[in-house]
């Protein structure tokens, strides 16, 4: 069976109840945790951005669990300050701690830079940095031009263990592009089909390592709860990958979400709602099967707590028998 783990959004609940939620979600019997890691919010509605990189240090030395996280070296991150803050946390926490690079989004990106490099750039980039990262976290001396300047940069305290280096992949395209290089992918949910596609791409890459699934889901003790909930917090987040990554503020997504008039069945798409814990262990159990080896999942309502005693009384036990 595949681990299932709590995934922690900063950009809808403030870093110190987030802290809380993810020590509950270890006593709920979560066996692994991940965080996004945003300056900005996806909305207004959201409201927070804590900083990861700040926070895991306190989550990790709070709880046993391992923890994940995505992360976006480019504009924000340097990547050898990207090496530099996983080094740190590897060597403090050795084998509790892995990261996947991706090539972000115009709205974190925007507030610090003033370009927003097309497509393809942000891969050479991205491609860049799995090299430096790498080289660094084994104590190397990294100079180059390009796709990023770096000055005879070294990391002085690298890890004995260095942390995994996954992939954020949403296509078959990015995953077999970084198949050579990653020790991993982690994508979100998807129709089944589109998955396995993922999947057998990356194999067939000759990809290895995890493959990691990261799922949104609304739950409540009612229907009507449980889709107001995932209105109110996800709407802004139904749309292409292409427009994830080029709309520019929070408001700018609402402003979105609003013209398209997004509703129940765009939703629906994006985030698994159910007020039937069965339905969403069903949900689980399928993606489980396809091979994801880690699961986590993203209750998009503000409140954990009633997600995680729910989801640990009878969703866990349901997915261990199956």
């Amino acid at each position: 069976m595949a681990t299932i783990g709590f995934h922690a959004s900063h950009e809808q609940i403030p870093p110190e109840q987030l802290l809380r939620d993810v020590g509950h979600a270890q006593q709920a019997g979560f066996g692994a945790a991940m965080c996004s890691d945003h300056l900005e919010p996806w909305s207004p509605h959201q409201g927070h951005s804590g900083f990861a990189l700040s926070w895991l240090g306190a989550a990790l030395a709070t709880t046993d669990l391992p923890f994940g996280f995505v992360h976006a070296p480019g504009r924000r991150y340097h990547p050898v300050v990207t090496a530099q803050a996983t080094a740190t946390l590897a060597r403090m926490f050795p084998g509790r701690i892995w990261t996947a690079l991706g090539s972000g989004q115009k709205l974190n990106e925007r507030p610090v830079a003033p370009d927003w490099p097309a497509k393809e750039q942000r891969q050479r980039f991205l491609e860049g940095s799995f090299d430096a990262v790498r080289r660094l976290h084994a104590g190397e001396e990294v100079s180059c031009r390009e796709p990023f300047h770096a000055d005879r940069a070294r990391v002085w305290d690298p890890p004995e263990t260095p942390p995994a280096l996954l992939v954020a992949a949403l296509t078959p395209t990015t995953v077999r592009r970084f198949a050579p290089v990653a020790d991993g992918f982690i994508t979100v949910q998807q129709p089944l089909e589109d998955l396995r596609r993922m999947l057998g791409t990356w194999r067939e890459a000759g990809g290895t390592g995890r493959a990691a699934l990261q799922v949104h889901l609304s739950w409540a003790p009612s229907p009507e709860q449980a889709r107001a909930l995932a209105f109110d917090q996800w709407r802004t987040n139904v749309f292409d990958p292409v427009t994830m990554a080029e709309l520019a503020s929070p408001q700018d997504y609402l402003r979105k979400a609003v013209q398209e008039d997004v509703g129940d069945e765009q939703i629906a798409g994006a985030v698994n709602v159910s007020a039937d814990l069965g339905r969403h262990a069903q949900w689980l159990h399928e993606y489980a099967e396809l091979g994801f080896d880690e699961i986590y999942l993203h209750h998009v309502g503000q409140d954990q707590a009633r997600f995680l005693d729910a989801f640990g009384e009878t969703v866990l036990p349901q997915l261990a028998q199956a």
